[in-house]
């Protein structure tokens, strides 16, 4: 995590022998607040849980409440609880960190994979159309994921076939195989040129029988 040192521990409850600590911690968890609109968090986390209520309209919801709201106060309050509880487990344990560290490799890796397919409009939605972006969006994910079962496939092929001519491949070895690999995907498609063909102003009519992709 490089922005660890910058990122605001909040204490939990003051506690005399930890007076340095706290000093150090910007501020005290509002564990009161919490407690009191514990219901009323419960029943956002259900209706996030459940979809009986859209994400985007509780965001916008709660970025639109007053600065008095409770609600809102309870839920800022719960997530520097959290955060907090986190950062300094992530400081104290090494293998949580080694773990995390897996896993943003993974993340980033998904990310490359998008940008190599989506290379029109350098990456961009060059529109503000939500429901053009949703379709561009689960397009992207479609071939991604395309992407990733050819990968597999191909990778579980190639590990038979090793195996059965004697080569020993451990499974803790593959735990760090990753079927993310986009170096011979060509975003743009492969184009083939036929040898002998008139020249230019020959026959035009012929163009209509060719394949896709073919010049």
């Amino acid at each position: 995590m490089r922005q660890a040192c910058v990122i605001k521990i909040h204490g939990l409850a003051y506690r005399p022998k930890f007076l340095q600590s706290y000093r150090e911690a910007h501020g005290t968890v509002d564990l009161a607040l919490i407690r009191e609109q514990w219901d009323q968090l419960v029943r956002v986390a259900a209706s996030l849980r459940h979809r009986t209520a859209p994400a985007h309209i509780i965001l916008t919801r709660l970025a639109s409440s007053a600065p008095s709201d409770r609600l809102a106060k309870a839920l800022t309050a719960l997530g520097q609880a959290l955060k907090s509880l986190y950062l300094l487990r992530y400081i104290q344990d090494e293998p949580l960190r080694a773990q995390m560290q897996l896993q943003l490799n993974r993340g980033e890796r998904r990310h490359q994979l998008a940008r190599r397919l989506f290379f029109a409009n350098q990456g961009a939605f060059q529109t503000g159309d939500y429901e053009e972006m949703m379709n561009k969006a689960t397009s992207l994910s479609l071939l991604s994921n395309a992407v990733v079962v050819w990968n597999t496939v191909q990778m579980s092929h190639t590990l038979a076939q090793l195996r059965a001519n004697g080569a020993t491949i451990a499974d803790e070895d593959l735990a760090r195989v990753s079927p993310l690999a986009f170096a011979h995907v060509i975003p743009n498609g492969t184009y083939f040129v036929r040898q002998g063909q008139a020249e230019l102003g020959g026959d035009l009519r012929a163009s209509s029988h060719r394949r896709p992709g073919e010049l």
